[in-house]
């Protein structure tokens, strides 16, 4: 079976990254097509025997800033020629779904979350500076292009519960769920657990860095900030002196972060939340906003605590509720092997077996 991956662009690292290494270690030969790619800011993707672009890579600014052509990026999924494949798997949270395949190659679609952009954030990003004047003129017409392009892919995938039903609710497709893998070992030792708090993230709007920097601020406690993103200049400015801003780090560092922190902090509403899973995976509880995938992975007293506004006393409160209790490292371990990458793989290897079986009976 020929198989080609896609993915929506390749110029950063995260949790859809690792789950393309993983797709990666189950087929090994198969291409990556991508919109754009920054090697310099995607090193991970060296793996892949090819890396396929499309006309935007050669377009002004399209490697960092896609956003500045969002009538343009489905034309680009659009222009791949898949009929060379038996299996085509999108890994998409935007416009990789618009691919087009024909009758007899099997399309399916890994969804980190449909586009939030047009979906479950449409507010914040249209309110977002900037971004939201280049968003706004093309709203409406984005999202039907969306909606017709999201009838493409044979069957769904989705990374959570929480995106099983946006899927059903924007797409009226149904998903079936399938957890994206963990990259940290749960048999890492725990040992001298420092003073700080802990944010991974990307330093974007809708991840709502910015309350946790108030909170840490008010109890002037340790935080420190991984990461980096268009807010992090603005973030800088609002951060007192007990946050510190550490920028991208290397595997080894952020796994050191984990094992030592208090707890990691998530002020937003993930679609998994994958780097709750890391922490856990280290044996450091979870702070973590109510709503979203992340309810899915951490349990309620045992593997962290949660809080159910958004707001800096609802934080606040649960921050020093944390502190009054104790947690069993071990326990935190155990559920983080539940989504460990040898779960993932099993799983996909079988239901890719599944459905290529009954998409090849109709031939």
């Amino acid at each position: 079976m020929k198989v080609a991956l896609v993915y929506d662009r390749v110029n950063k690292w995260g949790g859809a990254e690792r789950v393309l290494l993983a797709l990666h270690d189950l087929y090994p030969q198969a291409p990556l097509y991508t919109a754009v790619y920054d090697p310099q800011s995607a090193q991970w993707a060296k793996v892949f025997p090819q890396v396929i672009t499309s006309f935007l890579q050669r377009w002004p600014l399209a490697k960092k800033h896609h956003e500045l052509y969002p009538w343009l990026t489905p034309l680009a999924f659009e222009s791949f020629d898949f009929s060379g494949f038996d299996l085509v798997i999108s890994v998409t949270s935007a416009e990789a779904k618009a691919i087009i395949t024909k009758p007899q190659t099997l399309h399916l679609c890994y969804c980190l979350t449909p586009t939030r952009y047009l979906w479950s954030l449409q507010k914040e990003y249209l309110t977002e500076p900037g971004l939201g004047r280049w968003l706004k003129p093309w709203q409406k017409h984005l999202q039907k292009q969306d909606l017709l392009f999201a009838q493409r892919p044979d069957k769904y995938l989705a990374i959570s519960k929480t995106v099983q039903q946006r899927i059903k609710k924007y797409y009226k497709r149904e998903a079936q769920v399938i957890y994206p893998p963990v990259g940290i070992s749960s048999k890492s030792n725990i040992s001298n657990i420092s003073d700080y708090f802990l944010v991974v993230s990307r330093l974007v709007n809708y991840k709502k860095i910015e309350l946790a920097i108030k909170v840490f601020n008010n109890l002037k406690l340790p935080l420190v900030i991984v990461g980096t993103g268009r807010e992090e200049r603005r973030l800088r400015q609002l951060a007192g002196p007990t946050i510190r801003f550490c920028g991208q780090v290397i595997e080894p560092e952020l796994i050191n972060y984990y094992r030592h922190c208090q707890a990691l902090i998530m002020s937003q509403e993930e679609d998994f939340g994958i780097t709750a899973v890391e922490a856990m995976a280290c044996g450091r509880p979870v702070i973590s906003f109510s709503c979203g995938g992340t309810a899915e992975a951490v349990i309620a007293g045992k593997t962290g605590i949660f809080f159910n506004q958004q707001t800096v006393d609802s934080l606040q409160s649960a921050v020093k509720q944390f502190k009054s209790r104790t947690w069993d490292s071990r326990l935190i371990r155990h559920q983080a092997e539940k989504f460990n990458q040898n779960i993932f793989k099993q799983k996909m290897k079988q239901l890719v077996e599944e459905q290529w079986q009954t998409f090849r009976s109709k031939f």
